[in-house]
């Protein structure tokens, strides 16, 4: 569990840093908008600026959401199959569907990369001709965080195979939904009446 927790740590610790794009998002757009409507003199960049921060958000904390199990899943079935059945079925899973397709971003961001790198790439869609390749190298990045995080999540598979229950993942951020006690639902059903 050492080895998992700490490859989870270091997607919990990606995660949460470049969860910081959504603040330079924000303001980026809040910027364009006054400068846009309020001021008459909108931005070359702006929209640029946001893209970009907008791909790095969702290419690196691709990681973090395999570390905390929430990428999206249809568990209409899964959810009623017992925990062992539920971790062989990921075991394939991964191995079938999972680490192709990561191996494949790997492989051909790295192409991707390189290639931009060596042409000093900008966009062609910009008035503001930014450079890109700095961006364009995430995509083997993520790809290799995410091979990583999936190596732990076999090793979670393994676990629960033998000991039926699946191991405890680091703590995160949690969903206000998950947070409330039964107290507090109590109380919510009270002021909303008609409600179950």
């Amino acid at each position: 569990m050492k080895v998992v927790y700490a490859i989870e740590g270091l997607s919990l610790w990606v995660g949460r840093a470049f969860g910081w794009c959504i603040m330079i998002l924000t303001l980026s757009v809040v910027y364009e908008v006054f400068v846009r409507y309020v001021l008459n003199a909108p931005t070359v960049w702006a929209f640029d600026m946001m893209v970009q921060m907008y791909g790095a958000l969702f290419l690196m904390c691709g990681a973090y959401a395999l570390a905390q199990d929430t990428h999206v899943r249809a568990d209409v079935i899964y959810r009623l199959i017992p925990v062992r059945g539920q971790a062989a079925l990921d075991f394939v899973l991964y191995f079938l569907f999972f680490f192709p397709g990561i191996l494949a971003l790997v492989w051909y961001g790295y192409e991707i990369a390189s290639d931009s790198w060596r042409y000093k790439e900008v966009s062609f869609n910009s008035p503001a001709s930014i450079q890109i390749y700095f961006f364009k190298s995430l995509i083997p990045l993520s790809g290799g965080l995410l091979m990583i995080q999936g190596v732990a999540e076999l090793v979670r598979c393994v676990m629960a195979m033998r000991s039926g229950v699946w191991p405890e993942r680091l703590a995160d951020v949690k969903e206000t939904e998950d947070l409330l006690t039964s107290a507090d639902l109590d109380e919510i059903r009270a002021i909303t009446p008609g409600r179950n």
